[in-house]
């Protein structure tokens, strides 16, 4: 088999090693050959944004030979080598305060102009001296340069918890990349990539002449794996993975579709995240691989400290103005800072809007775990597991009581402030009673961290169940009411009465029922029937 190209950003490394590779080039030639010039796209973290980078690096470089085979090189492409400044701002230092990363970009600027051995005076002003190696370049090899700016937001964004830090690095860098804007004779080609929007109040409100291609649909595509793409450059690695696993090839993209596909940036194709696939391919474990790649806590916490739940994300309607400029990430909303996080993706709304939704069951499942661990953390050890094994117990024998039983302590463990707090706007908005849905939410995050297939709000023709839940070949039907002035038997039967009039398990063979009441007083499950 072809050598996977995981932990690989480097196009030349890619292609000398001879591991796969994805072709993006035909896309790529409908960029570099437009009429545009200036271009600029968000996608989230482990998306290939670098590696998209160096093919440009090297396009641009007239490396014509590590194009051989691919799609560009059956177009009219000139081929031509031009001078590339191609800067990786995730190199910055931001341990240092401001006077660090001005000293870093500067650093960074300087190794360019030594590649090209341009005298730079002595400046150490980092906006000037990337204007004299643009200028300088130009001249001395009588073509405009290339620029390519990767994770052009990473300086700021390492203080999105400390907005006023932000907002002085967001200056520095407006004023580095206001240089770009003031020297366009003399770049040929300009490419700008990042994982927060495009924004004219922010960075780009001296640079408003970039082309944000991040909802169009012809580039939708240019990050993530397609499924043709997974089936077509993959073939070898899901025959081996179906054969390690014992099922069908067919089988395992179900699987991988489940669990890895739906990332979605235009509101039209979904794509899997790469870092994902790759991971997957090299153990064959459908794991949560991509939120792991980044700082989970920083998640979790920003989810406790918000008083947010899972659930209260799910089909929020957005404006197409949201989606392409959401704001600053440090001062967002909440459904804003997870969408630009790609926790929170894109999905066909109203009319030319858009909702959102987690994108696929691998980062619903971690963000629900996530939440679940927090909630019952207590002076920094979690207690999780001493939950998760009762409960996949309960739901593997059949055992109601147990089950009950967990839940209880589950709930016990929620704070006090989190029923009072969470969620306002995501409960006005849903036509269940605030209890009743913040119960619900929590409950069905806790069987999702759990790794339990469970979902929310199930139709058929006669009304929707509360929970489906299934797991190790069970199939439960749960609905929840909260007993708030009546007697918890009284709420149960009430329950159980909805269950078999609008027949929310005919659908599954030998479902189990459950009516659950829970006692809003004490906020314990007070009384539950099984059937």
């Amino acid at each position: 088999m072809k050598q996977l190209p995981t932990g690989l950003q480097v196009f030349e490394t890619i292609r000398q090693r001879n591991a796969v590779y994805v072709d993006k080039t035909d896309i790529l030639y409908e960029l570099v050959s437009g009429s545009r010039i200036q271009y600029f796209l968000s996608r989230p973290r482990r998306f290939g944004k670098s590696l998209t980078c160096w093919t440009l690096d090297a396009l641009f470089s007239g490396k014509r030979d590590l194009f051989e085979g691919l799609a560009i090189s059956k177009t009219d492409w000139e081929w031509e080598s031009y001078p590339v400044i191609h800067l990786d701002m995730s190199k910055v230092d931001t341990t240092n305060g401001t006077a660090g990363v001005r000293k870093s970009i500067a650093d960074q600027t300087g190794d360019i102009a030594d590649k090209y051995e341009i005298d730079l005076l002595g400046e150490r002003e980092p906006g000037r001296m990337l204007e004299v190696i643009i200028v300088k370049t130009s001249e001395k090899y009588g073509k405009p340069a290339a620029v390519i700016v990767d994770e052009y937001d990473k300086p700021f964004l390492d203080f999105y918890q400390k907005p006023p830090m932000a907002q002085e690095v967001r200056d520095i860098m407006r004023g580095y990349y206001s240089r770009l804007k003031g020297n366009e004779p003399h770049i040929r080609f300009l490419f700008m990539t990042g994982i927060s929007k495009f924004t004219k109040a922010g960075v780009f409100s001296t640079l408003n002449n970039l082309y944000d291609l991040s909802l169009d649909r012809k580039f939708g595509t240019l990050f993530g794996y397609t499924e043709q793409e997974l089936v077509d450059y993959f073939q070898e690695h899901l025959e081996a993975g179906a054969k390690d696993l014992n099922i069908s090839t067919e089988e395992l993209v179900d699987k991988l579709r489940t669990y890895y596909n739906g990332f979605c940036f235009d509101g039209v194709h979904k794509v899997y995240c790469p870092f994902s696939v790759l991971n997957f391919f090299g153990d064959y474990d459908l794991s949560n691989y991509w939120i792991e790649s980044g700082n989970p806590k920083i998640i979790a916490d920003y989810m406790k400290d918000r008083h947010l739940t899972v659930e209260q994300f799910r089909g929020i309607p957005v404006s197409r103005d949201f989606a392409r400029c959401p704001g600053e990430v440090e001062t967002a909303s909440p459904e804003s800072f997870l969408y630009q996080s790609g926790y929170l993706t894109l999905r066909e709304g109203v009319g030319n809007d858009f909702t959102l939704d987690y994108p696929n069951a691998e980062v619903l499942e971690s963000m629900s775990l996530l939440v679940t661990e927090n909630i019952i953390r207590n002076d920094g050890v979690s207690y999780f597991i001493d939950f998760r094994t009762p409960l996949l117990d309960s739901v593997k024998d059949g055992d109601v009581d147990l089950f009950a039983e967990t839940i209880n302590r589950l709930l016990a463990s929620i704070p006090y402030d989190d029923y009072a707090m969470s969620a306002r706007a995501a409960i006005k908005r849903s036509k269940i009673p605030a209890g009743e849905w913040l119960y619900r939410s929590n409950i069905l995050a806790f069987l999702r961290g759990c790794g339990v297939l469970t979902f929310g709000e199930i139709h058929n023709s006669k009304g929707r169940s509360d929970l489906l839940v299934s797991y190790a070949g069970n199939t439960w039907i749960i609905e929840i009411k909260v007993a708030r002035n009546d007697d918890c038997k009284t709420v149960a039967a009430e329950a159980m009465k909805q269950i078999n009039e609008k027949q929310y398990d005919a659908p599954y063979k030998n479902a189990k029922k459950v009516a659950i009441a829970i006692d809003d007083k004490i906020r314990q499950i007070g009384e539950w029937i099984e059937g």
